[in-house]
């Protein structure tokens, strides 16, 4: 009887001796992120590289290093994370026990060890890294706790002064870096948490010295000396009581610095009111005696800085019977020229003040035009015409008066100064630039 062999199904799987061997694919994963960019590069000579290698070929090697620093096994500091985005977190999952291994203890030893790395700093006088120290042990005592201690309120306790020590040391950073209103901060928290503390008390008066509030600063130094002085009262026999504490005097210093400052704010304070009611004053008995006077004043919306030059009342400013002074530009319209004078008593001559400033050679007068007889001088009316002044008229006469038509701009007395051989067409253009701006 013959054996009938059967044939394998299509769809049976291959038997060992019949599995023809094959080579590993290569795999897929890769040690870097492919960036976008290169994965969508298409070039069709160059060969496509293997993900991994394609993934380190993407970086160059500073970034490579910098990517290796971000994962723990090449970390050289825990604070080198990534960006904080899903892909970072994901990488990193091993990253925040790592960081609880290191500040392994209670929130009371953690804060304390980075109270010890701030008065570190302190002793070197690093104020800026000293605060930030600070800063980490308060907030680790402010971190929440995962399970209540059978000892909580011995811990409590601990917390309580490692955090009034850092607030108190936190305070002196900030003194030394002149931020006075983050000092008293520091040193009012501390005084929540211990009323007794003189540093605070005798820091807080300092920074608000600094500020000028010296009423409160005079307040925080007396609860400082009281505080300081509680032992010195305490001890009924005066031979036998001990020597102040070096607070005490200290407290004192700053006691007598307060006032002696505040002295010389109220002294400065009293002088500026002075000062200001007398300007007033000042301001009041010149504005009356113009007005007994008629002269015409007229201020723009943006006046010249003349310094110290100004209208006033000589020599005393609070007479409304002392002579009145004015300051006079002369200008010189055909030379584009000008001088000022910064004072002319309101009895001067004209010519008298004229003379004072032609008597020499002006230095841009080549031609010897501007000589005080070979001159006339000119002040424009309120209506925009021109008056003459002569030679023999006080200043008065010229600006005040029921019928003046002349009028002081801005506190200052303008008169055109013109040669006698030009005026006559200095005035037509005067009067041609007149009738543009009318029409």
């Amino acid at each position: 009887m013959s054996r009938i062999e059967e044939l394998p199904d299509a769809h049976a799987k291959p038997t060992a001796s019949q599995t023809t061997p094959t080579r590993p694919l290569p795999s897929t994963e890769t040690p870097f992120p492919i960036p976008p960019k290169a994965k969508n590069q298409d070039d069709s000579i160059t060969p496509v590289l293997p993900p991994a290698m394609d993934s380190v070929r993407s970086y160059s090697a500073d970034e490579i290093v910098q990517m290796m620093k971000k994962t723990p096994l090449f970390m050289t500091n825990l604070d080198e994370s990534g960006g904080g985005g899903d892909e970072d977190n994901e990488e990193n999952m091993q990253l925040e026990a790592l960081r609880a291994l290191q500040y392994e203890g209670t929130p009371s030893e953690i804060a304390l060890g980075f109270k010890e790395r701030g008065n570190e700093m302190v002793a070197e006088k690093r104020w800026k890294d000293a605060k930030e120290f600070y800063t980490k042990a308060i907030l680790a005592l402010k971190a929440p706790k995962e399970e209540a201690s059978p000892h909580e309120e011995a811990e409590k306790e601990k917390e309580r002064k490692v955090e009034e020590a850092c607030y108190i040391n936190r305070a002196l950073c900030n003194l030394e870096l002149q931020n006075f209103r983050s000092t008293l901060h520091d040193t009012s928290r501390t005084l929540l948490l211990n009323p007794t503390n003189t540093k605070a008390h005798y820091r807080s008066a300092l920074a608000l010295l600094h500020l000028a509030r010296h009423t409160e600063a005079l307040d925080a130094c007396t609860r400082g000396l009281a505080l300081t002085s509680t032992t010195l009262a305490s001890t009924k026999n005066i031979a036998k009581r001990p020597p102040p504490p070096p607070e005490h005097a200290a407290f004192l210093t700053l006691h007598d610095r307060i006032l002696a400052e505040q002295t010389r704010a109220d002294t400065a304070a009293k002088e500026k009111t002075e000062r200001e009611e007398r300007r007033k004053k000042e301001q009041r008995t010149l504005k009356a005696a113009i007005h007994a006077r008629a002269i015409r004043v007229r201020m723009t919306s943006n006046p010249p800085d003349l310094e110290d030059a100004a209208m006033r009342l000589l020599p005393d400013p609070l007479s409304p019977t002392s002579t009145l002074h004015f300051p006079v530009l002369l200008l010189y319209p055909t030379h584009g020229e000008s001088d000022f004078v910064k004072q002319v008593a309101e009895t001067e001559v004209w010519g008298e003040v004229l003379g004072m400033v032609l008597g020499d050679k002006l230095p841009w007068d080549a031609e010897g035009e501007f000589k005080i007889e070979g001159v006339e001088s000119y002040m424009q009316t309120r209506e925009g015409g021109m008056v003459k002044v002569g030679r023999k008229v006080r200043v008065l006469d010229v600006l005040g008066g029921k019928d003046g038509k002349v009028e002081v701009v801005d506190g200052v007395v303008r008169v055109f100064v013109v040669p006698k051989g030009r005026v006559r067409g200095w005035v037509e253009e005067m009067k041609a630039r007149k009738g543009q701006q009318e029409s």
